[in-house]
């Protein structure tokens, strides 16, 4: 997942009208986010699609969610189910759907050449859902590789989303919404120009998503209005392209649609044919014949021109049935094998299925002995007719050698359909023969299907070296247990980071360790200033103190920590009784602002900092305000208030410690620079470890 950004319309963790917890973001785009959040009743995973702010209040953009969100009467599994559309207390509008795990088509489609026939089998899932749609009279509009998912990453899985909301992405996707004009330029039909979309403007869609698939780039639309008419109306640029799948993609993209795919049905039935191998056969033509001055003459030619063409033809049949009787004994009939198979594994070794002749079976056989170390019988592979590609016993032969650092492998291969499972020694190891087998599949047209694990448990210790490498702004923490986590388990990193960059640098390093595994950023971001205050705390425990906020205005405590201009916010520590009452015990309160720290408490006015004599004890927690409202008594003789200005955005940090004694041997300035005030507390705690009782710290979002 992308990591947050402070501009993000929701955080992680925030919840959504009581029901929806935020894991973190999916995409982003100029009109609005998508997030992965979890149903924190059913513990269900859905995607959420938010509207900025500013499109919220907007009608044109709010009718397009209405009419996604009425999508969810459709049900079929090449379609994103919907659930609702719902709005927060501050104005986003967003949309609940399910959340479809996968690559779009878009980022597979730069990462590799899709085979013909993945790309058939996309088609007929795009129809299948398309039929489904265009059932209730719903067009998508917008539909290309961009918004078609592969679920696991499986064409199989082929998904259809976003019917209907606009968004505004990088150069080559660009969509547009208004009255006459809906869809992707590169990808929109021609009749969608003059505002009109129908069901076969789907099909032209899907026509250039699969051409652009096939070339692993967006097709050009034209640099100018005149020109994108233009290209429009002229066939897409199949040159190179295989058949059937050029024809298909003309059918489909025809610009008229007189000449165009009549329906989606027509499609899912025409795209079966093709991947049975299956084709209609040709139409009878009719015989054309002169009528007049020369019929008579040719009459009466016909009956020597037939008795001769009868005896050629009997001679003929004596020699083709002569033929057919010899071949047997000369050229022995190989059984047809339909479909193709091949199954192989390491222990123990074994190898079946069929090859094209002696010879490639024997070096097939060759190489899976060597990959087991163990013998394999040279006829182990019957020899039969259908081979489903050719070069098929060559990419057999290559791929025993690609396995190599694998233990307890399988092979199970139909047609052009590879499927391995086996353990590697770990992770690092598992994804570099994972990488191999990938180029493996390219190189050779087939689909592959990887099950591979690694070792069973990954420990806090294999990721400990990742982790202090990018703590930056503190320590990073994980959830791994000390006994380990399975492969199947998530794992969720805690901490600080200055940004988002570093953030996704972070992310990038844990994902060769964590293998399979879901990672779960929860990192709150920080300015330098205060990530300086937050690594010269690092490693103290809480103890337990916890820092609630609030606004004078609004008693009830404050989740978010958002404050605007002309908020007054007020925080209160929360001490265990226990640690209260440790003797000695003092709190130095301090807030960080725009890179300058202000020291709330020892102040000039009020030193008193012993923990039993200040605050007030209720049952088992001693509360101790330390920042007020600015009408209380007292504000200015001690107890500080602010008030949020309209120029100091930004986050500023609230921290407290608790020390066996004076944190610092003599009161620090009023107010000082994040710099130094870092340095002091780094330069305590040097001198004297077990100074520091508790710490603990609280970001204040100060927003325009």
């Amino acid at each position: 997942m992308i990591p947050s950004l402070p501009g993000d319309i929701f955080r992680q963790g925030q919840v959504l009208n009581n029901t929806w917890t935020i894991e973190g973001v999916l995409g982003r785009g100029g009109t609005g986010e998508v997030y992965r959040a979890r149903n924190l009743v059913t513990d269900r995973v859905v995607a959420i699609k938010a509207l900025a702010a500013q499109f919220s209040g907007d009608e044109g953009y709010l009718e397009l969610m209405r009419r996604e969100e009425a999508m969810r009467d459709i049900v079929h599994d090449a379609v994103v189910r919907y659930s609702e559309c719902s709005c927060t207390a501050e104005g986003h509008v967003f949309l609940v759907m399910d959340f479809i795990d996968g690559p779009a088509l878009s980022e597979v489609m730069t990462a590799r050449r899709l085979a013909t026939r993945e790309l058939l089998i996309v088609a007929h899932r795009v129809a299948e859902g398309l039929v489904a749609a265009h059932a209730r009279g719903v067009v998508h509009r917008d539909l290309s590789p961009d918004n078609i998912i592969l679920r696991e990453g499986r064409v199989e899985g082929t998904t259809i989303i976003d019917f209907g909301i606009a968004k505004d992405t990088a150069s080559g996707a660009r969509t547009v919404v208004g009255n006459r004009f809906a869809g992707k330029y590169e990808y929109a039909a021609p009749e969608q120009f003059d505002g009109k979309a129908v069901p076969a403007s789907d099909l032209y869609a899907l026509g250039a998503t699969l051409a652009a698939a096939a070339r692993g780039e967006v097709p050009f639309a034209g640099a100018t209005p005149g020109e994108m008419i233009r290209r429009k109306s002229e066939p897409l640029d199949v040159a190179g392209l295989p058949e059937p799948l050029s024809g298909l993609i003309l059918w489909l993209a025809a610009p008229d649609l007189a000449d165009r795919a009549p329906s989606a049905a027509a499609v899912v039935k025409r795209v079966e044919a093709l991947l049975k191998g299956s084709s209609q056969p040709p139409a009878r033509q009719p015989v054309r014949r002169n009528r007049g001055q020369g019929e008579d003459a040719t009459a009466a030619k016909g009956g020597a021109g037939r008795r001769r063409a009868w005896l050629l033809g009997l001679l003929a049949v004596l020699l083709l049935a002569g033929f057919f009787l010899v071949r047997p004994l000369v050229w022995p009939v190989l059984p047809l094998a339909e479909p193709w198979r091949l199954e192989a594994g390491s222990d123990p070794a074994h190898l079946s299925g069929q090859a094209p002749d002696a010879a490639a079976a024997g070096r097939i056989a060759s190489a899976v002995a060597a990959a087991t170390g163990a013998p394999v019988a040279q006829d182990a592979l019957g020899v039969a007719r259908g081979m489903p590609a050719p070069g098929w016993a060559a990419a057999m032969e290559r791929l025993f050698a690609e396995l190599d650092g694998l233990e307890d492998w399988t092979v199970s291969v139909t047609d052009i359909t590879a499927e391995i499972a086996g353990r590697a020694a770990s992770i690092p190891e598992r994804d570099a023969i994972a990488a191999r087998l990938q180029a493996w599949a390219q190189e050779w047209g087939m689909i592959l299907r990887l099950h591979l694990t690694a070792p069973a448990l990954l420990m806090p210790a294999d990721i400990a070296a990742v982790l202090a490498d990018h703590a930056s702004c503190g320590a990073l923490t994980s959830d791994i247990p000390a006994a380990g986590t399975p492969e199947q388990d998530a794992v969720t990193i805690t901490g600080t980071l200055p940004d988002a960059a570093t953030a996704a640098a972070l992310a990038e390093a844990l994902r060769p360790v964590l293998g399979a595994r879901e990672l779960r950023m929860e990192i709150e971001t920080l300015d330098p200033p205060l990530c300086r205050i937050r690594a010269a705390m690092g490693g103290l425990s809480d103890g337990g103190v916890t820092i609630r906020l609030s606004e004078a205005r609004r008693p009830a405590p404050s989740l978010t920590g958002i404050y605007r201009p002309g908020d007054n916010p007020v925080a209160d520590v929360l001490i265990p009784a226990a640690l209260a009452a440790t003797p000695g015990a003092e709190l130095w309160v301090a807030i960080s602002v725009s890179g300058k720290v202000y020291n709330l408490l020892p102040n000039t006015d009020d030193e008193e900092v012993r923990l039993d004599r200040i605050g007030q004890a209720e049952g088992a927690v001693r509360f101790v305000r330390v920042l007020w409202s600015a009408d209380a008594p007292g504000v200015g003789k001690g107890r500080i208030a602010f008030r949020v200005n309209d120029r100091d955005f930004g986050k500023a940090g609230l921290f407290v410690i608790i020390s066996q004694g004076p944190l610092f041997p003599e009161r620090r300035p009023g107010d000082e620079s994040a710099a130094s005030f870092a340095e002091a507390v780094a330069a305590r705690r040097a001198a004297r470890p077990g100074l520091v009782l508790a710490a603990a710290h609280r970001v204040l979002d100060l927003r325009p």
